[in-house]
């Protein structure tokens, strides 16, 4: 340790986006329309899968525990991010910091590892059609969603533990929406190199591994699909695998851009919209990508609210 003077910090003060005044209520009520919309479409895939029998599979399994991760992840940092746009003073308690970097590290961790789960159900579903049964039993899939809970757990308390022994000096203020890894060890005056290893040995296993994983699955898909030639059948699979893989692409790209591959020329500005990128849009976007627009789904909003209906009118 160093032997200038240090100060205990008690406090973060985020200096979120780089808004003009003017158009400060405009940005309010854009962020707080997306955060809604994350909100109330995730929670209507869990109701809805929860409700309906029919999509008691594991392919809804998986896409119930991705809904939950998808509305704890945005709903770690858009609350604060709203509420600090209508305060004079943006701040956020030492220890509130490192909470809200274990619950971000937490939820983009299980949604990584989620994410693979649900490539694999569609690998297992459409290339061995007649063992998905056998295969994707009750038990791995629990065994799936536990693994990647534990490793998520372990993972972001990992890297706050790291953080929590770094000194801070004078410098408290972030300049970010929410208490981001990077700027943190940025602001930090103790030695960062450990966490900064630890962040790219731990970032290829959770973030590279599952993306080169997922792009496996979904190419042995279209190669099967290939291999059957249907116009109809090979439209519809490059329209759900397109529509996945674009989602999948715009996490997994911004994520590692940000966290592994880190460029010098990165302002500040461009680190923030890359971020806003995954932890407001993808989350948004992922229930009518998944699951919103599809025939099951469709099929259970009528089933279930019916139903609601019926009971009511007797």
């Amino acid at each position: 340790m160093t032997g200038r003077n240090q100060t205990i910090i008690a406090y973060f003060f985020l200096q979120g986006l780089p808004i003009e005044p003017e158009q400060q209520n405009l940005f309010y009520v854009l962020f707080l329309a997306m955060y809604l919309t994350t909100v109330l479409g995730n929670l209507l895939i869990i109701m809805l899968i929860h409700l309906d029998s029919h999509l008691h599979t594991p392919m809804y399994f998986f896409l119930s525990n991705l809904s939950f991760s998808d509305l704890c992840f945005s709903s770690v940092t858009m609350p604060k991010l709203l509420q600090n746009m209508q305060s004079r003073v943006p701040s956020i308690p030492y220890a509130g910091c490192l909470a809200q970097m274990y619950f971000f590290l937490f939820f983009a961790d299980l949604e990584s590892f989620l994410l693979v789960a649900m490539a694999y159900d569609r690998y297992v579903a459409i290339c061995s059609p007649l063992h998905y049964t056998t295969i994707m039993s009750p038990k791995l899939c629990v065994s799936l969603v536990v693994l990647s809970w534990v490793l998520t757990t372990l993972h972001a308390l990992l890297h706050t533990l790291l953080m929590a022994r770094l000194c801070f000096c004078a410098d408290n203020k972030i300049p970010h929406f929410f208490c981001d890894m990077s700027a943190l060890l940025k602001l930090s005056c103790s030695d960062t190199r450990v966490n900064e290893l630890v962040i790219f040995i731990m970032g290829g296993l959770i973030l590279v591994i599952p993306f080169v994983l997922i792009i496996m699955s979904y190419a042995r898909i279209v190669s099967s699909i290939l291999k059957v030639p249907s116009a109809r059948g090979i439209c519809k699979a490059f329209s759900t695998c397109g529509s996945h893989l674009s989602v999948v692409s715009l996490f997994y790209g911004t994520v590692i851009g940000l966290y592994l591959c880190p460029s010098a020329d990165n302002s500040t500005v461009k680190e923030m919209v890359m971020a806003m990128m995954y932890t407001v849009v993808t989350p948004m976007l992922n229930p009518f990508i998944y699951s919103l627009r599809n025939r099951d789904m469709k099929g259970a909003v009528g089933r279930v609210f019916l139903k609601k209906k019926t009971s009511f009118s007797v």
